[in-house]
């Protein structure tokens, strides 16, 4: 079995941390870290990633705005991408899959249900 590998950018060094060891640990999967916008693209660029899970509020550059550039960008608009999201409000979830997300999972979330969904919105049965 290939393991996954997922990049997660997420400014929040604590939300970042758990998560990783969560994916890691749990899933099996191997995570890549950015904790900014021009560096999530930067690596999603250079390294490739199976998926991508990236926090919406962020300073600078927030997730719609990385994810638009990931979309215009050849080399990784292929990569699918999730959103992590504190706002859970129906209308807004709605606005993130218009613009074209694989999925959107609200914050905060127990480490098994954060795996189960990010299989479920990439069909990983593995």
């Amino acid at each position: 079995m290939i393991n996954k590998r997922i990049l997660l950018i997420e400014d929040e060094d604590g939300i970042r941390e758990i998560v990783q060891i969560c994916l890691e640990t749990v899933a099996g999967w191997e995570v890549l870290t950015a904790v900014s916008g021009s560096e999530g693209l930067a690596t999603a660029e250079a390294l490739q990633p199976d998926a991508i899970l990236l926090d919406v509020v962020m300073p600078g550059m927030d997730g719609p705005t990385i994810f638009q550039r990931l979309q215009a960008n050849t080399v990784t608009q292929h990569i699918p991408t999730i959103f992590l999201t504190a706002k859970a409000k129906k209308s807004e979830l709605e606005q993130f899959i218009e613009l074209g997300v694989s999925g959107v999972i609200a914050k905060p979330i127990k480490a098994q249900d954060l795996i189960d969904r990010i299989r479920d919105i990439l069909d990983w049965r593995n």
